[in-house]
């Protein structure tokens, strides 16, 4: 029994040892303290108010909730920055009579990513996701919420993913 005891603390130690070259983020050993996110601004055709500053409030929120990397207003040794290039509505599907059945809010975002510590992982990169609708509901309140939720949840994972997660 003493031997199956000290051969679970040698696996766990062993597992968490492991921790300092990769973490349960799937974020490796990253080699900076800071990071900044600079104001996304909104250069797509259609413009919807507030969207540019809820996308940059939920890249700041998700890369503070899977790291350990401060935030700060600037000289981060990670500055993400960008602009929202595409925000539009089509129609999807028609019905019979020719309508729209479905619509889709489709969202593309320019990210720049500077690495100060390590710069060959610098990029400039478009990252887009879309939220399917029925025709007759108005994209409006809460509705509209949900849609920017779902899109910028997946779009901030891929910026996280692509930036610090190395996928």
């Amino acid at each position: 029994m003493k031997i199956k005891s000290l051969l679970l603390l040698f696996i766990c130690c062993s597992a968490l040892s492991s921790c300092k070259y990769y973490n349960f983020t799937g974020t490796g050993k990253i080699d900076a303290n800071t990071f900044q996110v600079n104001y996304f601004q909104n250069t797509a055709a259609f413009v919807e108010p507030g969207i540019e500053r809820t996308f940059t409030l939920a890249l700041q929120d998700l890369i503070q909730n899977q790291t350990n990397l401060s935030l700060t207003n600037s000289g981060g040794d990670l500055t993400y920055e960008g602009e929202i290039v595409d925000f539009r509505i089509s129609p999807m599907t028609a019905t019979a009579d020719q309508r729209a059945a479905q619509n889709r809010l489709y969202i593309s975002i320019n990210v720049r990513f500077i690495n100060k510590k390590t710069p060959e992982d610098d990029f400039e990169k478009r990252f887009s996701h879309f939220y399917d609708f029925p025709a007759n509901d108005q994209l409006v309140g809460s509705k509209l919420t949900t849609a920017l939720d779902e899109i910028y949840e997946r779009i901030t994972q891929d910026v996280f993913n692509a930036s610090l997660a190395k996928w």
